[in-house]
């Protein structure tokens, strides 16, 4: 069972990159110009990536650059995740589209004052995407062309946003709702490996959970590779995610800022260095100072303190 309940708010509003084009059961997206991405220009670290998943419905992206270390100026975080958009299902047309509720959509809409300041310090920014309740989820599309065509949807979003990649959560797709599917075997496999093909230099993360992250193979054909990094989803726990992915792309710890106390955080980061694990999970980094409680596991991560500017 789930350590931190990630309960979603939801909100009314009209469904982005929305069908034009439809293929095979899913809806495509009008393919959007990459926006530049600013050349980095923060201190290397040497250190483990660490990751801060960001709830957007109630806390701003920009939190994540606010941090640094003590020792050298590098980034505290690496990778920031915008947490999240949705795989939703039009009951009309009988097929999965991706959506942004007002809040995602707000981030997206203001990229240049959002994410492109964090580019600018060298973070790569993800869109996270999991289920919203309406039976539509990674693990159920009908046919390779559904598939596909929401892959599409994905690298469209990628490329319209100047994005650094997609990270998969199935969690809430509660399958069979609206006489959609169960879960296939081919599903995933068929989606991720055409999202690794449309971008093929961009990230693509898996949140380790749900019948999609148990269903990588198919016909011959093992996704694992086609992934940069996979976590554990159970915070203040360590699990090594079951995913043939070598250490250095794999994080067994996770914390929740809001939930995982300051010991059980910098324990987690201490085994990930003594294990040789290369990635450091964290959710819910809000606007609080938390360059304290931050410290502990930095010190253990990257032997520095963490340092906030507001």
């Amino acid at each position: 069972m789930r350590i931190f309940d990630r309960s979603r708010v939801r909100t009314a509003a009209v469904a982005v990159l929305a069908a034009a084009a439809l293929v095979g059961g899913a809806t495509a997206t009008t393919q959007a110009a990459a926006a530049p991405t600013p050349a980095p220009v923060a201190p290397a670290k040497k250190g483990p990536t660490s990751v801060a998943y960001v709830e957007v419905n109630s806390d701003s992206m920009l939190n994540v650059g606010k941090y640094t270390l003590a020792n050298g100026g590098g980034n505290v975080f690496d990778v920031a995740v915008i947490f999240a958009a949705n795989i939703n299902y039009d009951t009309a047309k009988k097929s999965a589209y991706l959506y942004f509720n007002d809040n995602v959509q707000r981030v997206l809409d203001n990229v240049q004052t959002q994410i492109r300041p964090l580019q600018a310090k060298g973070i790569k920014v993800m869109l996270s995407v999991l289920g919203n309740h309406q039976g539509a989820g990674f693990a159920n599309f009908p046919s390779q062309a559904a598939a596909t065509a929401f892959a599409k949807q994905l690298s469209d979003a990628v490329g319209k946003y100047g994005l650094d990649g997609i990270d998969f959560d199935d969690e809430y797709a509660e399958y069979g709702n609206n006489g959609t599917g169960q879960p296939n075997s081919s599903s995933f496999v068929h989606l991720v490996t055409a999202l690794r093909a449309n971008m093929p230099t961009k990230l693509i993360s898996l949140y380790n959970i749900g019948p999609a992250a148990s269903r990588l193979s198919y016909g011959g054909v093992n996704v694992s590779s086609k992934f940069n990094y996979a976590w554990n989803p159970y915070y203040g726990t360590w699990g090594v995610p079951g995913i043939a992915l070598p250490k250095s792309a794999l994080s067994p710890a996770a914390i929740d800022f809001a939930a995982t106390s300051s010991s059980t955080a910098a324990a987690l980061a201490k085994r990930t260095v003594s294990e040789g694990y290369g990635v450091y999970l964290t959710y819910n980094l809000d606007g609080s100072d938390r360059h304290t409680y931050m410290s502990g596991f930095t010190q253990q991560l990257y032997g520095s303190d963490a340092v906030y500017t507001p």
